[in-house]
C-alpha cells in the first residue's frame, strides 16, 4: 500500500484578542478561522507561542488553525514562533487579514505582497524576514469622512453590513479549500473574480 504523503498548512487569521474586540472589522481574520474550525468541528482549545490553535485535516492536508493572541500589531511575534515550530515553509503559510483598500463584499487572495499599510502583516514579514507568502485580504471598506483608519477598524460592523460579511466569509471559506486542493493559482483564478 503506498501512503500519501499530506502536507502541513499554517493558517493564520489576523484580530486583536477579547470580547470587546470580537465583532469589529479588524477581526475579519478571526472570524473566518471560527468559520472554518465550526466546519471541521475544531475549537480553539489550545494555546502555544502566544496563539490560540487547533489542527485537523482540511482538504486532505493537516492544517494548524492560529488565531495570535499579541494584539494585531505584534502578530509576527506569534506567528514566527508557530512557522519556526512547525518548520512551514512560505508557501504553505496563508494569512487572512482585514483589508480597508477593498469594498466590503470583496476579497482578494495574493501569492505575496507588502503589508500594504496593515501593522498586523508588516509584524509578520518583519519576524519572517520575507514577504512571499499568501495572504487572503477580506475588503471592510474604507473609513467614513475623515475618520481615522486606527478607529474604522476597531467599529463593529453594522447590523446591514451583517449579511455581506457572512457571503465574503463563505466565499473565502470555500477560497480557502480551493487554495488547498488546487493549489494558489486555481485559487486566484476563481476567488479574485468579480462577483457577478
Amino acid at each position: 500500500m503506498i501512503e500519501t504523503q499530506t502536507t502541513t498548512y499554517l493558517i493564520v487569521g489576523l484580530g486583536n484578542p477579547g470580547k470587546a474586540y470580537r465583532h469589529t472589522r479588524h477581526n475579519a481574520g478571526f472570524m473566518l478561522l471560527d468559520l472554518i474550525a465550526e466546519d471541521l468541528n475544531l475549537t480553539f482549545s489550545r494555546q502555544q507561542a502566544h496563539a490560540l490553535f487547533t489542527d485537523g485535516l482540511f482538504e486532505g492536508n493537516k492544517v494548524i488553525l492560529a488565531k495570535p493572541q499579541t494584539y494585531m500589531n505584534a502578530s509576527g511575534r506569534s506567528v514566527g514562533l508557530l512557522a519556526h515550530f512547525y518548520r512551514i515553509v512560505p508557501s504553505n503559510l496563508l494569512v487572512i487579514v482585514d483589508d480597508i483598500d477593498l469594498p466590503l463584499g470583496s476579497m482578494k487572495l495574493l501569492p505575496a505582497g507588502g503589508s500594504a499599510g496593515h501593522n498586523g502583516m508588516r509584524s509578520i514579514i518583519n519576524h519572517l524576514g520575507t514577504q512571499e507568502f499568501p495572504r487572503l485580504r477580506i475588503g471592510i471598506g474604507r473609513p467614513p469622512g475623515r475618520m481615522e483608519a486606527a478607529d474604522y477598524v476597531l467599529l463593529d460592523f453594522k447590523p446591514g453590513e451583517l449579511p455581506v460579511l457572512e457571503d465574503t466569509l463563505n466565499r473565502a471559506h470555500h477560497c480557502l479549500r480551493l487554495f488547498l486542493q488546487e493549489g494558489i493559482l486555481a485559487a486566484m483564478n476563481s476567488c479574485n473574480a468579480p462577483i457577478t
